[in-house]
């Protein structure tokens, strides 16, 4: 559902009736009475939702799979999100699947605890997370719940570069505030579950760099200045897959307790194969120049992937936990083409500055 300021406001205040706009944007209650006869008998899943980026669409598609395993479900979205904006705009379709959506100030301990006052939750899914300060509060009402398990959305960036490929859970990790998360859950003695994404795209994306920036290129039959040789292997993952994964923990808190655990697909293409399916998509012809990255001083986002390979293996959950994506990058390029359509990409204005400067030099 979309929010309106006013609906945003009267929500943080605490007050239903401070809210004088459709009922149809007025969230329900959040989450479930604690006292209710129903809390012995059905699970309850509270996701913290963060307001964009990379993880953005992950929550309103968990949500759906949630609702799909007969959990009740309440998602808290952060209120300073752009509700105009995908998926956030799409909310409605969770109020339809009986998700109870509430905005709440995440600066804010007492707002959290207020939205969830007299609600008692057996499954968590933190999408908000960077560090201990801001999982604090959420891990102290989970573990005043007994939860079965708090699953908290980590990040496949924290581990270190020299890691073999694929990168397997055991790996160094530098110390990140993802991985202080991880360790200060493990020290409260939860039953928490780490996952640790790396690429996203799909349906109601927040973030589309990862395609976009091949498709931008060969549209306008522009080449694609790649990194090294081009055949470095990405895990590029669609948003119903990682959100299949964190709820596959469902049934099976625990297995999956005290554990890590990659959150990416097992079919990996190298950046050549992406500049290759994204021209047979489009139709048009494909130019590729390589080069060495140490040879440029490149701004940031130059590229949308890692100069070097850099992909993780989901096999860990595959075994323990039982899944298995569902959706494959090559297949999905043709819709993901009418997507960048319909996004307005085909026509918008662009400018090219790194790419220019590769490819320069002879």
């Amino acid at each position: 559902m979309a929010f309106t300021k006013a609906a945003i406001i009267a929500l943080l205040c605490g007050s239903a009736a401070a809210f004088t706009g459709p009922a149809s944007f007025l969230p329900r209650a959040a989450g479930r009475n604690a006292m209710s006869p129903l809390a012995l008998h059905m699970d309850a899943a509270l996701i913290v939702q963060n307001k964009g980026g990379g993880h953005g669409e992950i929550g309103f598609h968990l949500a759906k799979q949630l609702r799909g395993k007969g959990l009740d479900v309440t998602l808290l979205q952060d209120a300073t999100t752009k509700f105009d904006t995908p998926p956030f705009r799409q909310y409605g379709e969770l109020d339809n699947a009986g998700v109870e959506v509430v905005a709440v100030d995440f600066s804010s301990p007492d707002a959290i605890a207020n939205a969830v006052q007299n609600k008692a939750y057996t499954h968590v899914f933190d999408n908000f997370a960077k560090n201990v300060d801001t999982v604090s509060t959420v891990a102290t009402l989970a573990k005043s719940w007994g939860v079965k398990n708090f699953a908290y959305v980590s990040s496949g960036g924290m581990y270190e570069s020299k890691n073999a490929q694929p990168m397997t859970e055991d790996g160094p990790t530098k110390a990140t505030g993802q991985r202080g998360v991880e360790e200060y859950l493990a020290s409260q003695g939860l039953p928490w579950t780490s996952f640790r994404p790396q690429y996203i795209y799909g349906p109601a994306t927040n973030k589309r760099d990862y395609l976009d920036w091949f498709f931008d290129r060969i549209v306008r039959d522009r080449p694609c200045p790649l990194p090294g040789d081009g055949q470095q292997l990405a895990s590029v993952s669609r948003a119903e897959d990682v959100a299949s994964m964190l709820a596959s923990v469902v049934g099976r808190e625990q297995i999956a307790a005290g554990k890590v655990y990659n959150c990416g697909t097992n079919k990996f293409y190298s950046y050549q194969q992406i500049c290759e399916m994204v021209a047979q998509t489009t139709g048009k012809q494909l130019a590729i120049k390589t080069y060495n990255p140490k040879d440029f001083e490149l701004p940031k986002g130059a590229f949308p992937f890692r100069n070097d390979a850099f992909f993780v293996s989901p096999y860990k959950a595959q075994m323990e936990l039982g899944w298995a994506p569902t959706c494959d990058l090559a297949q999905d390029m043709a819709w993901y083409y009418q997507s960048y359509q319909d996004a307005g990409k085909m026509t918008k204005a662009m400018a090219f500055e790194a790419d220019d400067i590769i490819l320069s030099r002879p």
